[in-house]
């Protein structure tokens, strides 16, 4: 595993608890992701991750995929070139 990475993003469309938990568990599926952690009231997730295994791309898409949102990412700690 080479470093990992962390990705915050602007999740808009989530209502309730359930949100999130199905983002996290969505997002926690993808090759190379060590952990998400979502939080309703302030419209994020972060997830940390292996650059080498997944991409912000990939991320996000498996927020859009996981319920019809909106990601948009905010920051990110990685440094490795795009895939």
């Amino acid at each position: 595993m080479s470093a990992p990475a962390t990705a915050t993003f602007v999740v808009r469309g989530m209502h309730c608890a359930s949100c999130g938990m199905l983002i996290d568990e969505t997002v926690e599926d993808l090759a190379g992701v060590v952990a998400s952690a979502t939080s309703v009231r302030r419209g994020r997730t972060v997830v940390t991750y292996d650059p080498a295994r997944s991409t912000v791309a990939e991320i996000a898409a498996a927020i859009v995929t996981a319920g019809s949102y909106v990601a948009e990412l905010v920051d990110s700690s990685s440094t490795s070139p795009p895939r």
